[in-house]
């Protein structure tokens, strides 16, 4: 499932292979793919005639702007990817495949394509038909991006709260782009329990939480997805924890399936 690292490996394709080329036509013919109020004929009439002059991500949203030559960008395209969605750009795409998504690479799952003059394309292909595409969309209802969050940023995040850590990690709200991979990953790295009260850290340990955070999550991007953390392997009936190998608990928090080392996280 797409989460932060898919989607920044999204954006950087888009970045690298997307950007100036002039959109020509819009395919947006599963109006159950647009929200927000968004139609076909409304899609068109923005995006036909602009170019895409910039790709950037807020969480697991990714965000591209478009405008006429000479003028600045005007209209943003947002990206949803839901539980299934790749971006494809000229039959290229950054992730192979998602874990826990179907396998089939058919463009019958491309839900929204922008045709480009030169005769490339960039899709949304969607198996499962979860992901979203809305215009101008409100960035602000996301929190900050789990990846430059900053302490300040995390200690907002939690305070006050007594709900489970892990679910006010999973609200994009607080900070955007966490998924369930990343939460586990996170807190096995951080060696706190996911069941604890968010607001119940202390100083040293939103220390840790941050660091574990920050460097998680960037090292996931350079491995190529949310799905290659060390923890990853053994989230299983029978599991052991890859650092002082006990056996790891299970349960469900926030609504997501969630394992944990009883042993060293606290």
């Amino acid at each position: 499932m797409p989460e932060l690292p898919e989607v920044e490996g999204y954006r950087a394709l888009a970045e690298r292979c997307a950007l100036g080329r002039e959109i020509v036509v819009v395919d947006a013919e599963d109006a159950w793919y647009l929200k927000r109020g968004l139609v076909a004929a409304a899609a068109t009439a923005a995006l036909v005639g602009r170019r895409l002059v910039s790709a950037r991500r807020r969480g697991k949203l990714m965000l591209l702007d478009a405008g006429r030559p000479g003028a600045e960008a005007d209209v943003v395209l947002g990206l949803h990817f839901g539980m299934s969605g790749r971006l494809i750009v000229d039959g290229r795409a950054s992730v192979d495949r998602l874990l826990y998504a179907p396998t089939g690479d058919e463009t019958r799952h491309d839900r929204f394509t922008l045709h480009f003059s030169d005769g490339g394309w960039l899709a949304m292909r969607d198996p499962r038909r979860l992901g979203a595409v809305e215009l101008d969309p409100d960035e602000d209802r996301l929190g900050p991006d789990a990846l430059t969050a900053t302490p300040a940023d995390v200690r907002r995040a939690l305070a006050g709260s007594a709900v489970a850590l892990k679910a006010r990690l999973l609200d994009q709200t607080r900070l955007a782009g966490i998924g369930n991979l990343i939460a586990d990953e996170v807190l096995w790295r951080a060696g706190l329990a996911p069941g604890r009260p968010a607001s119940s850290l202390t100083a040293n340990e939103l220390r840790r939480l941050h660091h574990h955070l920050s460097s998680g999550l960037a090292e996931l991007i350079r491995r190529g997805g949310s799905h290659l953390g060390d923890l990853q392997p053994e989230r299983r009936p029978g599991g052991r924890c890859p650092r002082d190998h006990s056996e790891l608990s299970r349960a469900v928090v926030g609504g997501r399936t969630t394992w944990w080392c009883p042993r060293h996280q606290h």
